[in-house]
């Protein structure tokens, strides 16, 4: 009985298979990860604009009469129809506000939202913030900063909103800055902080740039445009060396004590 000698394959051969089975599987996953890099971006873009259309579509196309209406007469509808409408609409009022009869106009219905008692207060709240915001010669939001939030050797982007005035900078000794502190992932919501002008680390960084750094918690940095001798000189700590606690009584007077906890020794102050 003739028995059948086991074939024995070489091992150069199962190695270079193994190679490249390995290398193709890399090169497959490269091309994942570089195609969703680049149609992701893109495909939530066009995604997030045609929610903001449809969205405006579906509460101002419905306004228009009938028999204005282009999407009664086409046999498809048109996108963008309603936003259209709504930058045509803020023109023709901007442009009739720039005449007499325009500012006359607007006056008379500022009197009338002034003598509303809750209406007056919510109006001339939103009119100041977008005159702030919106106007070319303000300074709001235009600067990104480094603040030590919530502690000392912590550090956090914020964007300085103007100069403290009124009751807050006159109750402080220090010149004050407003400052808005962000949140991440969601920039519209933070906190308004009144920060001496010395404790601030102006940035380099467009506000733009620092606000891609917040939404995306740090995965997107910006790159550092400042001179390499700027670049070799840091100019903050993210370490405390203070070994002393300052405490503020009534009378505003500073008391330095020791952080050591009893039993630990005590630290010269």
């Amino acid at each position: 009985m003739n028995e059948k000698k086991p074939t024995t394959a070489k091992p150069g051969e199962d190695d270079a298979q193994k190679k490249a089975r390995a290398s193709l599987g890399g090169r497959l996953r490269g091309y994942l990860l570089a195609g969703v890099l680049v149609t992701a971006p893109v495909s939530i873009t066009f995604y997030l604009a045609w929610i903001l259309v449809n969205f405006v579509d579906g509460k101002v196309t419905p306004l228009i009469p009938a028999a204005y209406n282009p999407n009664n007469y086409l046999p498809f509808a048109i996108p963008g129809l309603g936003l259209l409408i709504i930058v045509i609409a803020l023109i023709l009022v901007g442009a009739l506000t720039a005449g007499l009869a325009g500012r006359l106009l607007i006056r008379t219905g500022e009197r009338i939202l002034n003598r509303m008692p809750v209406i007056r207060g919510v109006y001339s709240a939103v009119k100041q913030i977008f005159e702030t915001v919106l106007a070319q010669q303000s300074r709001a939001f235009r600067e990104a900063v480094l603040v030590e939030y919530p502690r000392r050797g912590i550090w956090a982007i914020a964007f300085i909103t103007g100069r403290t005035e009124g009751e807050v900078q006159n109750l402080t000794e220090q010149e004050v800055v407003n400052i808005f502190l962000p949140t991440t992932p969601n920039p519209t919501s933070g906190f308004l902080l009144f920060v001496p002008k010395e404790d601030l680390v102006p940035l380099s960084m467009s506000v733009e740039e620092a606000i891609k750094m917040v939404i995306s918690g740090g995965i997107i940095t910006p790159p550092d445009r400042r001179p390499a001798s700027a670049q070799a000189s840091p100019v903050v700590s993210a370490a405390t060396f203070e070994d002393v606690d300052i405490l503020r009584e009534k009378n505003r007077a500073p008391v330095l004590v020791s952080k050591s906890l009893p039993g630990e020794g005590s630290g010269d102050a």
